[in-house]
């Protein structure tokens, strides 16, 4: 298992930019993947991006061509840059990793609350 603890997230106005960080701790050699999720009031938890650990990304396309993932292997930290921002890009993201068969991990971190104004 891994722990993770999410960070950068805040308050910002439509348009505006954040960066949010996840560190990664424990079994971290077991690591192939690491996404970004998100949870919105009264919805449940989606994917917003992940990373292979050879580069391999994927969006959701509600955030594509505006988010970009990455990762500093030597740091066990993965980021997720966010431009562009829209009210609907609010909520609580979360990390989370996986090992090479692409099943994440059960548990979670705290999140770090996105909250943008319009």
């Amino acid at each position: 298992q891994v722990q993770l603890v999410e960070s950068g997230g805040g308050l910002v106005q439509a348009g505006g930019s954040l960066k949010l960080s996840c560190v990664v701790t424990g079994s971290i050699f077991r690591i192939n993947l690491m996404g970004w999720f998100r949870q919105a009031p009264g919805e449940q938890r989606e994917l917003v991006a992940d990373m292979t650990r050879g580069g391999r990304t994927r969006y959701a396309d509600s955030v594509k061509d505006r988010f970009t993932i990455s990762r500093d292997i030597t740091k066990n930290t993965a980021y997720l840059q966010m431009n562009s921002l829209k009210p609907d890009d609010t909520g609580v993201y979360y990390c989370n990793a996986a090992p090479m068969d692409g099943t994440y991990y059960t548990s979670w971190g705290q999140g770090t609350q996105v909250t943008v104004s319009s």
